[in-house]
């Protein structure tokens, strides 16, 4: 299993729309990079639902439940999405600020390519990152 992290802007798609939801898939993804990161996916990894520009923190878990496929909002036909499910909340939001000063954490994609909407987590980050959430996984 590969682990990730998805950033989304709450006002255009938050946890709460996620958890109503149940299930959405993941489009509008436009730089290739993240777009390789999606590629990567496979059924069953699990990623943290971040809240960007607005709140700047970790507030769930998502588990990828449909592999990369053509995204049907790219006029260019170049890009894909992945389908995700809600698993759960965090216990507590664990804001980009804490993820920053964490020193074990300065290679992880968010802090080193912020820009990056889709980002992956070796098993030590997420590991880590679950802990300073206090989620049990």
């Amino acid at each position: 299993m590969a682990y990730w992290l998805v950033k989304s802007e709450p006002s255009v798609y938050g946890w709460d729309k996620m958890v109503a939801d149940k299930r959405t898939f993941w489009s509008g993804v436009r730089n290739h990079q993240a777009s390789n990161n999606l590629k990567a996916m496979k059924k069953g990894d699990l990623a943290f639902f971040y809240h960007s520009n607005e709140g700047l923190a970790i507030v769930g878990i998502v588990k990828i439940v449909k592999e990369y496929y053509p995204d049907h909002t790219d006029e260019s036909g170049k890009f894909g999405m992945v389908d995700v499910e809600a698993v759960k909340p965090v216990a507590r939001a664990v804001t980009l600020a804490e993820i920053k000063a964490e020193p074990a954490l300065k290679e992880f994609g968010l802090v080193r390519q912020s820009r990056l909407s889709v980002v992956a987590a070796t098993d030590e980050q997420w590991a880590l990152l679950l802990k300073m959430t206090g989620t049990k996984a």
